[in-house]
């Protein structure tokens, strides 16, 4: 595991990829496999680094969520109150509340840092 070293530029990063190719399938266990498993790690921490993956925008995590589920608006009624508000959260006229935060994730398992995050405008969503 001698070739294996922190990712600190690009340069290190296309050398990790390259060398993640040639190990790709390396049995676990094995001196291979082993150091498969550190180049993943180190090149996990670069991405996480360098390439912030955005958090997606709470009105689209709760209508893929729905679509996941089979969902229909009257399943939100009574998490986001009476069908006039299911429609105006979904149609981004009305923001959500911090109740409404709270119940979308006990239900919904959404993630609360995702519906926390400001909702896009219905000019921008489209």
């Amino acid at each position: 595991m001698s070739d294996l070293k922190p990712i600190r530029s690009e340069e290190d990063y296309d050398k990790a990829m390259t060398l993640l190719k040639a190990l790709w399938g390396a049995e676990a266990g094995t001196p291979d496999g082993d150091r498969l498993d550190v180049l993943v790690t180190l090149i996990d921490a670069y991405e996480n680094a360098h390439y912030p993956i955005d958090l997606p925008d709470p009105i689209d995590a709760i209508l893929f969520r729905m679509e996941q589920e089979g969902l229909t608006r009257q399943d939100l009624v009574p998490i986001l109150g009476n069908p006039g508000r299911v429609a105006e959260i979904l149609n981004r006229t009305h923001p959500l509340s911090l109740d409404m935060i709270r119940r979308l994730h006990a239900e919904f398992d959404i993630p609360a840092e995702v519906l926390i995050q400001p909702i896009r405008s219905a000019k921008d969503a489209a």
